[in-house]
């Protein structure tokens, strides 16, 4: 399983450690990732995707996940989020 968020694209990332005596090593930084099931309301289904606490937020701050795919960029979501704007999209194309 890769250690990237399904909806912002959000990795890891590299930087120092530091030590008390300014000694610095190479180390990575992780996303805090949480498995969530989320529920769109267009298509009344649920969804099982790998989130991190920032993407949890700004699903939260934007009125759900519907929302949150319809202004997200495709080139920072994941397949699995990319089918599931998709099917967003055509369900709410004859309304």
């Amino acid at each position: 399983m890769s250690r990237v968020c399904e909806l912002t694209g959000k990795g890891p990332i590299t930087g120092n450690k530091v030590s008390h005596a300014n000694n610095k090593s190479r180390r990575r930084f992780l996303p805090n990732l949480n498995d969530v099931t989320l529920i769109s309301d267009v298509l009344g289904q649920s969804y099982k995707l790998r989130v991190s606490a920032a993407g949890l937020r700004s699903v939260d701050h934007r009125g759900g996940l519907d929302a949150y795919l319809g202004k997200a960029k495709d080139a920072e979501l994941s397949d699995k989020a990319l089918k599931i704007k998709k099917a967003i999209a055509k369900a709410q194309a004859p309304a």
